[in-house]
């Protein structure tokens, strides 16, 4: 270690493991092909601001260090924007600029989408993902994100089942999409 950068958390693998699941979950083919999910850097950003959402609120009803692993997690999640960013080519000044961008988004989505699971509201999740998924407003865009707030109440169902002890040693089990109708 030197001078104290670098500094790595105790939680690196579990964090590793559980950016990997999220990762994956937005990877699957369907959300691209069924669900009609731009295939493009922001489509993908979008579907993780919302499997991280998912994630997160269920490691923060958890106790601790679930809360550290919800930090960690989303500083994960901002590393790997950055390393992707750089990877595609986008110049060394423009990196920080672009993640302050994505950072203000990706909470200001958590906010929405936190503020619509709480609430138990699928109009409410399908109007905010229409417009930030699918860059539709009114009845056609809440009526196409339908579908997706409806798999992201049952990602939600799904995690709450699952218990820190299992965020620690095994996997966030989110479900295929398929899985869910």
């Amino acid at each position: 270690m030197i001078f104290g950068l670098f500094r790595r958390s105790g939680n690196d693998q579990v964090i590793e493991r559980l950016h990997g699941d999220i990762v994956a979950a937005v990877r699957r083919p369907s959300l691209y092909t069924e669900y009609g999910v731009a295939d493009t850097f922001e489509g993908r950003f979008e579907l993780l601001a919302l499997c991280a959402t998912l994630l997160v609120r269920r490691l923060a009803s958890l106790p601790a260090p679930a809360p550290e692993l919800s930090q960690d997690l989303t500083d994960r999640i901002f590393s790997e924007l950055d390393a992707a960013m750089r990877e595609l080519g986008v110049g060394d000044l423009a990196v920080p600029k672009r993640i302050k961008k994505f950072a203000a988004a990706f909470l200001g989505r958590r906010k929405a989408y936190d503020a619509a699971l709480s609430a138990g509201s699928l109009e409410q999740l399908a109007e905010a993902l229409a417009r930030n998924v699918y860059g539709l407003d009114g009845a056609e865009g809440a009526a196409r994100a339908a579908r997706l707030a409806r798999y992201a109440f049952a990602v939600e169902a799904a995690l709450s089942e699952v218990s820190l002890e299992t965020f620690l040693s095994g996997s966030a089990p989110i479900p295929q999409p398929e899985a869910t109708e």
